[in-house]
């Protein structure tokens, strides 16, 4: 089973949401995907979703209240397939992390799920309300072109790298 982490700041707004959607639509097509998500610093762990991106993907029907916050770990590099960060900051974090012999890919999520412009995620966490739909309307498109390209290059139950 092909494993896809998603990585932001502090796993309350940006991550859980493309999760939150990456279940819901993989599900929906059939395909045995795995997802989860992170974030790069410790301020939330064991909480849940921002009330905003809750009520947002909620709304959208793609419910993440059971998720809760934890942050990323050396051992992700292992466990997943491929691990996508939400802007240039988390990715020079986790490339900064990055053991020689890591197994998971690391990409920055919008350019690889095929949105080059913008080609980071906005954090909606100090804004109004309009971001987080912003925000859930961004990751949207971006999940469907993550699975479209998963599906097109073969990853499905594709299984650990050598």
């Amino acid at each position: 089973m092909t494993r896809i982490l998603f990585v932001c700041t502090g796993n309350i707004c940006r991550s859980p949401v493309a999760e939150g959607i990456a279940r819901a639509r993989a599900c929906a097509l059939g395909l045995a995907l795995e997802f989860d998500s992170a974030g790069t610093h410790d301020y939330h762990i064991g909480e849940p979703p921002d009330q905003r991106s809750q009520a947002t993907a909620q709304a959208a029907g793609t419910p993440i209240d059971d998720l809760r916050a934890r942050r990323f770990v050396s051992s992700d590099f292992d466990e997943f397939d491929l691990i996508l960060a939400a802007d240039r900051g988390h990715l020079r974090a986790l490339q900064a992390r990055r053991p020689g012999n890591a197994r998971a890919q690391l990409e920055l999520l919008l350019p690889w799920c095929g949105i080059e412009q913008p080609n980071e995620v906005p954090d909606p966490y100090y804004g109004p309300l309009a971001g987080f739909h912003e925000v859930q309307r961004l990751l949207e498109g971006a999940i469907d072109g993550l699975l479209r390209r998963v599906r097109r290059e073969g990853l499905r139950g594709q299984g650990p790298r050598a």
